[in-house]
């Protein structure tokens, strides 16, 4: 009977050990959205008792939004809810410990003699030699009334007022009401005592990811490689050990929020084709597309960190001439002289499908692209940034523009067939300087302010893309040139 007397003493004993224990970390995972955003799930043990208890649950990010909080037991959803949250986040720093301590009495210590100079005619270094000799210091602690922090410290000691005064600053004890953590302050009210399991949600600002591409371009300007790379940066005031990570690509509509000083008390919320063994799996999730690291990680505070999100190998490319003459869009002007436009763009366009290696969502982010030289050095030859991009769709890459290819665009006859009807009729001359035969893309526009237009004649077939655009595929010759001329009629 005294065994089991003991026993049952030892087990009440260490049950109310496990109730006074802190709120300890079971789980945590990260949602992080490409808008500066994410959500925060955390998965702890609260020791409670029946009634009310008052939590303290540290370790939030600084920047969290309080009024996203979600609270639930998942031993008690029903029993156990919070009926008053605090967002506290008046963290330690210098100048507020001091600005707690103004009109009141701090102490400086002062520290004199740390080494003399002297005088030594019997010193090993010779007769009249100076030497250093090492001084005991002497402490001396002044009391002072603190005035003023603005600007530099004025305090008064005695009857004498100092301007930034020598002397370490020693403050009596820490005031109340500073944090060295930003912390939710809870009243719980609690129906079941004991261990519980709560799943706490939040929104947090100052966290971010975008995803970056790199290509390397083959030799002949026909194939790539991709490899693109999730790049997160972390300024949310947390660090988040050993959490799941989730990423969310898509434009997610937000309610613009309120500045930081309208926080405070806060009302809580309730209860493979060519691509190489990815970190991520990805799936479509609502209108967006949700990536799920295969492991867990940790992201610490001011940190950025770069995870592969996949590899794509010989994707086949196209390169593109493009030449876009018109810098003046009126029909009421002809002139030789009118400028234009005189460079010809470069892209490489390709599509995001299964057989071409990838057929994967592309989430948005800055495209790098690379091509090897003849000593098989990289050399950078351009970057663009492409929006989210569904599986198979086409990505084009803008590089820059085209050294040995050059354009030309003039208005050669203006009409004015009515008071609201004109005709013009344009040349459009390409010259390349390569060493082997280009396709150029010619794309011509309406002029401004005109509600409909129409070609008359014209030199080669064109391609209507839209009500506004047409486009001529023009050959030029090595070392030669091409010209595309046609005839408009514009209704004003």
């Amino acid at each position: 009977m005294k065994k089991i007397i003991l026993c049952l003493g030892i087990v009440v004993l260490l049950s109310s050990f496990v109730l006074a224990e802190e709120p300890r970390q079971k789980e945590i995972s990260l949602t992080i959205y490409n808008q500066n955003f994410g959500l925060v799930k955390d998965i702890r043990y609260l020791s409670l008792k029946k009634g009310l208890n008052i939590i303290r649950f540290v370790d939030v990010a600084r920047e969290i939004d309080a009024t996203s909080v979600s609270f639930k037991s998942l031993r008690a959803p029903e029993s156990c809810i919070i009926q008053e949250q605090n967002f506290e986040y008046d963290l330690i720093s210098r100048n507020k410990l001091l600005e707690k301590y103004l009109d009141q009495e701090i102490i400086l210590e002062r520290t004199k003699g740390t080494t003399e100079e002297t005088y030594d005619k019997w010193a090993t270094l010779g007769k009249g030699s100076r030497q250093r000799k090492e001084v005991t210091p002497k402490i001396k602690r002044v009391k002072a009334i603190l005035l003023s922090t603005k600007g530099g410290m004025v305090v008064k000691i005695g009857d004498e007022i100092y301007l930034n005064p020598l002397g370490r600053v020693i403050l009596p004890a820490l005031p109340e009401g500073l944090i060295t953590k930003p912390t939710l302050l809870w009243e719980l009210l609690n129906e079941k005592p004991g261990i519980h399991t709560v799943e706490v949600t939040y929104l947090t600002n100052g966290i971010n990811w975008k995803a970056d591409y790199v290509s390397i371009v083959d030799k002949d300007d026909k194939k790539i490689d991709l490899n693109g790379w999730v790049t997160i940066d972390n300024k949310s005031g947390a660090t988040y050990k050993n959490a799941g990570l989730k990423l969310i690509a898509g434009d997610v509509h937000r309610v613009k929020e309120r500045p930081k000083w309208e926080r405070g008390i806060m009302a809580p919320g309730r209860a493979k084709q060519g691509i190489a063994a990815p970190q991520f799996k990805e799936k479509a999730f609502f209108e967006y597309h949700l990536y799920t690291l295969q492991r867990k990680t940790t992201l610490k505070d001011n940190q950025t960190k770069q995870l592969s999100l996949f590899t794509a190998t010989n994707i086949p490319t196209k390169k593109l001439f493009t030449y876009d003459g018109a810098i003046y869009r009126g029909v009421w002007r002809s002139s030789e002289k009118e400028p234009c436009n005189k460079k010809v763009a470069v892209s490489l366009e390709f599509k995001n499908e299964k057989k071409c290696g990838l057929g994967i969502p592309l989430p948005k982010g800055k495209v790098r692209v690379y091509k090897k030289d003849v000593d098989g050095s990289l050399e950078f030859i351009g970057e663009d940034e492409i929006d989210h991009t569904p599986k198979d769709e086409k990505v084009k890459l803008f590089l820059g523009n085209a050294f040995d290819i050059v354009g030309g665009r003039k208005c050669t006859e203006h009409k004015k067939i009515s008071s609201r009807v004109y005709q013009n009729s344009y040349e459009i001359t390409l010259s390349n300087r390569k060493k082997e035969d280009v396709k150029v893309i010619v794309i011509e526009h309406p002029p401004d302010l005109i509600r409909g237009w129409q070609i008359l004649s014209e030199s080669q077939p064109h391609t209507k893309k839209d009500a506004f655009t047409i486009e001529y595929q023009v050959k030029v010759p090595k070392d030669g040139k091409a010209m595309v001329t046609y005839t408009a009629l514009y209704k004003m």
